[in-house]
């Protein structure tokens, strides 16, 4: 955008692009506070879908959604293939509209459903595209935006799309300004968890991870006899029952559905055993939290992908779902907990494959293709 081009007169306008998961949704979240502390006069707004969880984190976060019709793409021959053009010529006008509504000087997208009818109607009125890429293995709609842009962002280095420049994962800043030492004591406390006993801190992310709650329930004698207290966090809906259908009880174990601030589970873990999402490893990393990684066991492998870096440099272990046995338990994560100088190496070496400052990175990408 040059000084007499007219869109230089009014406030800069980004339309921001992703939805589905709090995987999309965290990053778009970060980089849309990045951009308003580089531009205070930066006028936001946010697309997704109708039935996406960014219906209600988007605006809980202070910014406008608007929403577009979820256009799937089948992978197999079906009827919904047939339907795939209608639907998705309907989705480009009605992200066209969203974005001449806006006045849009920029599109910057994360990645799903909504975001390549987005792509389309960008490209269609040459409106710069910005692409944030938050697993290893591409989704399709950023495969097929990149096609597009000049200014593709991506997680994690080894991630295949072209022109990518290697970024980091947005995060928020109550997590990437984290100082694990120096806030642990608090966070230990606000969690119900002993200061003075190694934390193993379970998630099995928002929806929660059967597997892995099933695991760590039967594995919970062994935990104890080593003096090891657990916070379990079992996901929405999935809270462990012993036999007579109560709260599943144990000496050094507490279960909770949810917890509201990552940031206090990272200052608080001294091990966190979790599945392997783009932004669960990004964050681990760049506050240097000792981790076991449970990658998803089905999909397209990109949970155990996203992880691999970190897990061959030392930062993590990594454990397929089906050998998450109580017997792995504790033979494997046991000793981890007891082993003090290890899991300090773990956390150093963490902390410096990390990066803190990916949502800077990215409001910086984004001014960039504005002036271009």
């Amino acid at each position: 955008m040059t000084p007499d081009s007219p869109r230089s007169s009014r406030p800069l306008s980004v339309v921001l692009a992703g939805g589905g998961t709090a995987g999309h949704i965290s990053p778009l979240l970060a980089i849309a506070d990045a951009i308003k502390a580089k531009r205070q006069d930066a006028a936001i707004l946010a697309v997704g879908t109708p039935s996406g969880m960014e219906t209600r984190l988007i605006p809980a976060a202070g910014y406008e959604l608007a929403t577009i019709d979820r256009v799937p793409f089948p992978r197999r021959p079906s009827l919904d293939l047939l339907k795939l053009p209608g639907r998705l010529s309907g989705a480009v006008r009605q992200a066209g509209r969203i974005l001449d509504d806006a006045k849009a000087d920029v599109l910057v997208g994360v990645g799903g459903y909504v975001c390549t009818p987005m792509y389309l109607a960008a490209r269609k009125r040459r409106i710069p595209i910005v692409i944030h890429e938050a697993n290893m293995k591409a989704g399709l709609a950023n495969r097929v935006g990149a096609r597009f842009s000049d200014h593709v962002a991506v997680a994690f280095a080894g991630t295949k799309l072209r022109g990518a420049r290697h970024v980091g994962m947005p995060m928020r800043r109550a997590i990437s300004g984290l100082d694990r030492a120096s806030a642990a004591p608090a966070a230990k406390e606000l969690l119900g968890l002993d200061a003075d006993r190694p934390a193993l801190i379970v998630t099995g992310g928002s929806s929660g991870a059967a597997s892995i709650n099933r695991s760590v329930a039967a594995a919970l004698p062994a935990f104890a006899a080593a003096g090891i207290q657990t916070l379990h966090i079992t996901g929405t809906g999935k809270a462990i029952h012993d036999a007579d259908g109560g709260l599943l009880a144990a000496e050094g174990y507490r279960q909770v559905e949810y917890v509201d601030g990552m940031e206090n589970v990272y200052a608080a873990a001294d091990v966190l055993l979790a599945r392997a999402g783009a932004a669960t490893v990004s964050e681990v990393a760049a506050v240097g939290v000792p981790a076991v990684f449970v990658p998803l066991p089905i999909g397209n492998g990109e949970q155990a992908l996203n992880a691999a870096a970190l897990v061959e440099a030392g930062g993590a272990l990594l454990v397929e779902d089906k050998a998450l046995t109580p017997h792995w338990l504790e033979t494997r994560l046991v000793p981890l907990l007891s082993d003090r100088q290890r899991l300090e190496t773990m956390a150093r070496t963490s902390e410096h494959l990390g990066i803190r400052n990916a949502d800077q990175r990215m409001a910086d990408l984004v001014l960039e293709a504005v002036a271009a």
